[in-house]
């Protein structure tokens, strides 16, 4: 609880440090509250420009506020200009920690000194984020490779965070009326097992050999090899990927990238990940993409920072997907319908006004381009409807909604003119056909023959146990069946033998009476 309240302690001291209040209630707060503010914090220094003074409040207050910047960072609709440009700083220029402490690491992981593992070793960091920082290195065979080492103390600072959002957490659900249909104990829940994951930088690697696998052949998307031998929990080596942050548009536009190609192509990744795959990198802001402009793979995205990937079932790629198409074709009746059926809904909401309401959210951005879209007013208008109709919050789809943002935000940078929907939509036709059609259905059949393979052979035993069984079943309930009747029939065999005697003794009784009354019965 200590730890708790000095964290709480903390962030109060830091907003007030950099002026957050001055920013949040910049143009709101009457000049009176604004002069008092002023003299109340007269010792703090709020000359440098406000997005310089938040990059630096969330820097100071670590990795989970420093993501939460990199989120809004692609955000230029709903962020300032001046702000959003200080934010994308977070994304790949975050302070180094010192050189000594990654080499210490890399000693303390892989055995043995960077001198002796490499045949050369930058100290000096290439790229420092808020999980960990990259060095730039050279196997002895000479293969050029990325060295990524852990922030050192990184667990204890994330729980403490972590512990203060379900504190948070729980205070929603309790104060807030729409608290509890949230679910924000498992938003935070599902949050918390994705930052953990990335402090296995074992498992980054292993999202990173699966996202490569998934993407072999493709001309699309390329992610680095890892050599598995200089890889641990705290130290990874992949290989070095050279190429333009897509971030820096007028770079891509001298090199000749078609940024409309590029961006139609990110819309074709997001969408292969996520309903082909149901495996898709969720931490997709542009400190970790670059584009190659490699003459053997030119223009081709380049996947970086593994840590945080989504995964979706097939009941939520099939329920996806049929949503993603009914909106595309705007059948808001069929929208509203798979939510009832899934049980996102309750099953007592009316069809017809489930969809009109989503049809309003849902029908002004259509036919238009990407720069007259803001999909947080249409989420935000979502959310007021999913409040309307008692919806409840998916926390498994919490990382897609993520992910959709940044690709929108990424999408709105390379080609504002882009329409997301004409681009999608063959797309997801194409795989549902391949889903529902007679090309899913051979797919399925391969998938299933190796099972097949091995069950066909064994039907006709099985199916002499299973008749044997049913017979010994049968058997067993027969014999069951008789000892019942014997039971039954020893049971009415003892009432009968009681009503024969007491029928026969009532009957001589009533006899002897009747001969007494006569007087023809004589009594010795």
């Amino acid at each position: 609880m200590i730890s708790k309240l000095l964290r709480v302690l903390k962030i109060t001291r830091v907003a007030i440090q950099y002026g957050l209040d001055n920013i949040a209630m910049s143009g709101i707060a009457p000049p009176r509250i604004a002069r008092l503010l002023e003299m109340l914090f007269f010792w703090r220094d709020l000359s440098q420009p406000r997005g310089v003074r938040l990059r630096q409040a969330l820097e100071d207050l670590g990795p989970i506020f420093v993501k939460f910047g990199q989120v809004l960072s692609t955000r230029r609709d709903l962020m300032p200009p001046d702000i959003a440009n200080e934010l994308a700083r977070l994304q790949d220029r975050v302070p180094p920690f010192d050189p000594d402490l990654a080499i210490l690491q890399i000693e303390k992981s892989l055995g043995a000194h960077p001198d002796r593992l490499f045949a050369r070793f930058e100290r000096q960091p290439v790229a420092s984020a808020s999980i960990a920082q990259v060095h730039f290195a050279t196997l002895k065979d000479g293969t050029e490779v990325a060295v990524k080492v852990l922030r050192p103390g990184m667990k204890r600072t994330i729980e403490k965070d972590i512990a203060l959002m379900q504190l948070a957490a729980g205070w929603v659900e309790k104060l807030w009326a729409d608290g509890r249909r949230l679910k924000p104990r498992e938003v935070v829940a599902e949050f918390d097992k994705y930052l953990h994951d990335e402090l296995d930088l074992m498992r980054e690697a292993a999202n990173a050999s699966q996202l490569r696998r998934n993407f072999n052949g493709s001309d699309l998307l390329i992610v680095p090899e890892m050599f598995w031998d200089y890889c641990s929990t705290s130290v990874i080596v992949m290989e070095r990927m050279n190429g333009i942050p897509i971030s820096q548009i007028d770079r891509l536009v001298a090199e000749g990238v078609d940024l409309g190609k590029l961006s139609r192509d990110g819309v074709e990744i997001f969408f292969t990940q996520v309903f082909r795959d149901g495996f898709f990198h969720a931490d997709m802001h542009p400190g970790n993409i670059l584009v190659s402009i490699d003459p053997a793979t030119f223009g081709r995205y380049i996947a970086l920072d593994f840590g945080i990937v989504g995964t979706l079932t097939d009941y939520d790629k099939d329920y996806l997907a049929q949503n993603f198409l009914a909106f595309f074709r705007r059948d808001y009746k069929r929208v509203a319908e798979a939510h009832i059926e899934s049980g996102w809904a309750p099953k007592e909401t009316r069809v017809d006004e489930l969809e009109s309401a989503v049809r309003a959210c849902c029908e002004p951005i259509f036919d238009r381009p990407l720069r007259d879209i803001s999909f947080g007013q249409v989420l935000l208008r979502l959310f007021q409807t999913s409040r309307r109709f008692n919806i409840e919050v998916q926390p498994q789809l919490v990382l897609l909604q993520k992910t959709l943002l940044n690709i929108e935000g990424l999408g709105r940078q390379l080609d504002p003119d882009l329409d997301l929907w004409k681009t999608a939509k063959p797309y997801l036709e194409r795989w549902m056909q391949e889903q529902i059609g007679w090309r899913g259905m051979v797919a399925r059949f391969k998938e299933e023959a190796p099972h097949w393979n091995n069950v066909i052979p064994q039907l006709p035993r099985l199916a002499h146990q299973l008749l044997k069984l049913r017979v010994e079943e049968r058997a067993e309930e027969s014999s069951e069946m008789m000892r019942e009747l014997v039971q039954e029939m020893k049971r009415s065999n003892r009432m009968l033998r009681f009503l024969v005697y007491f029928g026969s003794g009532l009957v001589m009784g009533l006899l002897l009476a009747l001969l007494l009354m006569r007087g023809q019965v004589w009594v010795y």
